[in-house]
């Protein structure tokens, strides 16, 4: 399957380009990022990632930055992270593209890599946005681009009004037609503890009647920054993987459906610690 941005070379799945896998997953070359480069990971990619921040955040103040831009910024974080030797192995690509109408993905939140990366997979197969930090909106230079998104804010002061923020936002978004990312743990965290992940996707889900596709990501080679959290050091020696599940319809309380979405990320966690 291939998944063609406009004015950019498209972002391969399957075999072509020199990529390994079969047409529903993604794998980065074997020789991607050798070189020079990756002697210094992390002092490249942040340095080259500040220049991605800043023509990102220029285009939003203009009014240029749509959801089209958003996912070529995303895909040349994606690239960049590949360039300095990063691989990526990444499958069920197809899922996001075989659901009808928008849904709510639910995932566990392991570092900055995945708000980055997830828009070049998600937003070409339908309108996406975030549940994000209020503060987050206010960030010099990212704020712009976060803002331009339409995302769903929370305060994280008072868990009563953040969780009517997200149902309600939430639904709204839903109901115009644009899918709703959410990371149900408090914060990013290299573990997973089903106790910190609570059901806000299963009730927004069961709210909107929309279906959920889970999603299980281990993205440890972005560590979190001893003095900035989202300049960490970069670990090529970790590969990162994300898996799509198939979509869940929610029925009752939806119990049963966020321990299902528990038993995947869980599972394939386990299954990439192997």
């Amino acid at each position: 399957m291939l998944v063609y941005l406009r004015n950019m070379d498209p972002l391969v799945y399957g075999n072509e380009g020199g990529n390994e896998g079969r047409g529903d997953e993604y794998r980065t070359r074997v020789d991607a990022g050798q070189g020079r480069k990756q002697l210094w990971p992390s002092l490249v990619f942040h340095g080259k990632m500040l220049k991605i921040y800043w023509r990102s955040s220029r285009k939003a103040v203009n009014g240029f930055y749509d959801g089209e831009q958003w996912a070529l910024s995303s895909l040349e974080v994606f690239r960049l992270l590949e360039s300095v030797g990063v691989r990526f192995a990444i499958d069920n690509l197809d899922v996001p593209y075989s659901v009808s109408g928008p849904c709510v993905y639910v995932g566990n939140h392991m570092s900055t890599l995945e708000t980055l990366v997830l828009p070049c997979l998600l937003q070409p197969a339908c309108n996406t946005t975030f549940i994000v930090k209020e503060s987050l909106i206010r960030f010099p230079v990212f704020g712009h681009v976060m803002r331009s998104r339409d995302p769903i804010t929370v305060g994280r002061e008072d868990p009563r009004e953040d969780l009517k923020a997200v149902l309600e936002g939430g639904q709204e978004r839903l109901e115009s037609g644009t899918s709703v990312m959410v990371f149900p743990q408090t914060t990013r965290s290299s573990t997973f503890d089903p106790a910190q992940f609570n059901t806000i996707g299963v009730k927004l889900a069961r709210r909107a009647n929309a279906p959920i596709v889970p999603i299980a990501l281990k993205t440890d080679a972005w560590e979190k920054g001893s003095i900035v959290k989202d300049f960490g050091p970069i670990r090529p020696d970790r590969e990162v993987h994300i898996s799509f599940g198939e979509p869940i319809e929610v029925s009752g309380f939806g119990r049963e459906e966020h321990e299902q979405i528990v038993r995947f990320i869980q599972g394939k966690l386990e299954e990439w610690e192997e």
